[in-house]
């Protein structure tokens, strides 16, 4: 290179100066678009209103989320890591029930803060479920309810526990939304957050008396803990096991 003249930018420092740029542009429009959604409903979200309102060009947004859906899909990951830093982790010292009930509550009360915001996130099927935010979401989850069946109190199944705590939740907020203002009434979400507790747990650790099934399920919580078996003896019980909790 001559002497004084302009620095030559390879292709490569390019790449890597518009990878630095993108990902701030990425969240901006992002934040802008969730803005529009909280403000003003789903149908105030159009690339054109989202642009105005990031300070991009509309091709920007295409390029950065393919089409309009993958922006909103984008908008509902964004939800499930808003949700994430508010949710409790599985605290040992609490009851696990009332742990249980807390989480549900903290699933409930997100929702009713954010409506738009949540209808987008769980009225459309699988809509961001792929995202990290959402399952680290679920692994905080699914510890509740292993905790509850290690130790006994856990009614059903660890993953059928999770589809009704998810389901309940999700009806409660979205049936409380579709509802007039001057009939939500919040005994609904008290019953409904009940008979969740009440389809999914004993009211006692199930060891103590309601018999093989029961005494299996808290077992097979707690199998894969254990050393003193060889893999095979492990899955020979495992499905003895499974049987015995599916009879029950």
């Amino acid at each position: 290179m001559v002497e004084g003249s302009k620095t030559d930018i390879t292709p490569a420092a390019d790449s890597e100066a518009a990878a630095g740029t993108r990902e701030p542009v990425r969240q901006r429009v992002v934040d802008a678009a969730a803005d529009l959604l909280a403000r003003e409903g789903r149908d105030a979200v159009t690339t054109r209103a989202v642009a105005a309102a990031a300070g991009v060009q509309a091709p920007t947004i295409y390029r950065l989320f393919g089409d309009k859906d993958g922006l909103l899909e984008a908008v509902a990951e964004h939800g499930y890591a808003t949700f994430l830093a508010a949710k409790q982790v599985v605290r040992d010292e609490l009851d696990p029930i009332e742990d249980l009930r807390a989480g549900w509550d903290l699933s409930v009360e997100f929702g009713l803060a954010n409506p738009a915001l949540y209808v987008l996130m769980y009225g459309e099927p699988r809509r961001g479920t792929t995202s990290p935010a959402f399952r680290a979401g679920m692994q905080i989850l699914m510890g509740r309810i292993h905790r509850l069946a290690a130790g006994g109190w856990l009614r059903v199944d660890e993953k059928l526990a999770a589809a009704l705590i998810h389901a309940t939740a999700r009806g409660a907020v979205l049936t409380w939304l579709s509802l007039p203002e001057d009939q939500r009434d919040p005994a609904l979400l008290t019953a409904m957050r009940e008979s969740m507790v009440t389809a999914v747990t004993h009211q006692q650790p199930a060891v103590q008396g309601t018999g093989p099934a029961g005494a299996a399920r808290t077992l097979r919580a707690l199998l894969p803990g254990q050393t003193m078996l060889s893999s095979a003896e492990q899955l020979l019980l495992g499905e003895w096991l499974d049987r015995l909790t599916a009879d029950g």
